[in-house]
């Protein structure tokens, strides 16, 4: 009995020391992680989405009511200025056309009847006139009666009256057909109207009707057809963020994608940044206007655009990740301000910068041979948002081929239910 107690009492005493020493030798012991510092170009860009549309697009309506009777444009359709692309149909016009011709004339025979009449009423005063010179010297040498006289001198005033009468309606006359005229007009500019034509040479992109169909013009003008002016010049209005409108200058080039041509880029030019923001869920955005040229007819309007705008460059210059900026080795606060002092480090300026407002200073961990570390101010150049360039050297030294620190496993990230430490 005593031996086997010892076997097992050994056993347990074995088991244990299996279990205890790897935790009691395993010391505190940090594993980093770490990326190249790498010479090269850099490029800061600003990354936008954007419309794809032409120069110009004229929307082609009618100003007059009516049913569409024919068509002679279609999608697609090459047409030209002044080019009938349909017609309304034109009975109804016509009529109203021929009628206001037909009132027309009979204004017009009423000036003539109008001015006959004239004509007559001074006959009839002419007449009046000389009865009454007549009377009136006849009553001078006592040959005539008074009564005689009166008479012949109401003759002549009516006759008078008669022609002023006379004169008013040949205006009247007159009147009407400049009214007649007018109604004229107005019925053969709807007739006109019947025929659509195209206003400008282009590409017809939207066709709205098809014919038997009735567009009402009593509101606004129905539109029938879209016309893009020329589908080789054309634009991307590309949203561009508050944060970033104010690096993009107009004359700069432009690349951009598009869904249909993946494998593709597309160049432009920015022409101009509109002025006018346009604010949705409290994101401030502007257009930015991009020119581009689409010789080979491979964009269509309305497709979506991935711009990206170069607003910086540097050539062969040292470049940090941009995860070797965020990265906080797993000290306590008062070991790293000591290590900065160590190091001649301004602990003021030695935070990782803010996405918000981008420091001008930050703190790299260089990775030593001893897979150890040291910090490394530095100066901060442009960035891609991949890299960011090392404008110079504050503190420490750090040049290309060198190791800095991105991620920290600690010995914790070994505990169940624990990720790594980083």
């Amino acid at each position: 009995m005593n031996k086997r107690n010892w076997i097992i009492a050994g056993a347990v005493v074995v088991v244990l020391l299996i279990i205890a020493i790897p935790l009691l030798s395993r010391e505190k012991h940090v594993t980093y992680l770490g990326s190249k510092v790498e010479r090269g170009a850099i490029n800061d860009v600003v990354e936008s989405t954007g419309i794809v549309n032409a120069v110009v697009n004229v929307q082609v309506g009618s100003q007059v009511s009516g049913t569409i009777s024919k068509l002679y444009a279609d999608f697609n359709s090459r047409v030209h200025k002044g080019e009938v692309i349909a017609e309304i149909d034109p009975r109804l016009f016509d009529g109203a056309l021929l009628q206001s011709t037909s009132d027309l004339k009979n204004a017009q025979a009423n000036v003539i009847a109008a001015k006959a009449n004239l004509s007559k009423a001074r006959a009839q005063l002419v007449q009046a006139h000389a009865e009454y010179e007549r009377a009136l010297s006849m009553e001078q040498k006592n040959i005539g009666t008074q009564q005689a006289l009166d008479q012949a001198k109401a003759n002549y005033g009516a006759a008078q009256a008669s022609v002023e009468a006379a004169a008013a309606a040949v205006e009247q006359a007159n009147a009407q057909v400049s009214q007649k005229q007018a109604a004229v007009t107005v019925a053969q500019t709807n007739r006109n109207y019947t025929v659509i034509r195209s206003p400008i040479d282009g590409t017809v992109v939207a066709r709205n009707v098809d014919v038997g169909q009735t567009v009402a013009a009593s509101l606004q003008a129905p539109t029938i057809f879209t016309i893009a002016q020329d589908l080789v010049k054309m634009l991307v209005y590309a949203k561009v963020d508050e944060s970033d409108v104010g690096r993009i200058r107009a004359g700069e080039p432009v690349t951009f994608k598009v869904d249909a041509f993946p494998r593709e880029t597309f160049h432009g030019t920015v022409s101009q940044i509109r002025m006018n923001p346009t604010t949705v869920q409290n994101v401030v955005t502007y257009d930015a206007v991009i020119e581009f040229e689409n010789r080979d007819l491979k964009l269509f309007p309305g497709m979506t655009a991935y711009v990206t705008i170069p607003v910086a460059t540097a050539e062969n210059v040292e470049k940090v990740p941009n995860a070797a900026l965020r990265f906080k080795p797993p000290m306590e606060p008062d070991a790293v301000r000591a290590i900065y002092a160590k190091y001649g480090i301004d602990v003021a300026h030695a935070e990782p910068p803010k996405r918000e407002a981008r420091a001008e200073k930050a703190v790299v961990w260089k990775l030593t041979a001893d897979n150890k570390i040291e910090p490394v101010e530095i100066a901060l150049g442009i960035t891609d948002h991949t890299y960011t360039e090392v404008a110079k050297v504050v503190a420490g030294s750090l040049q290309a081929g060198d190791e800095v620190a991105t991620t920290a496993i600690t010995p914790q990230s070994n505990a169940p239910g624990q990720g790594p430490r980083r």
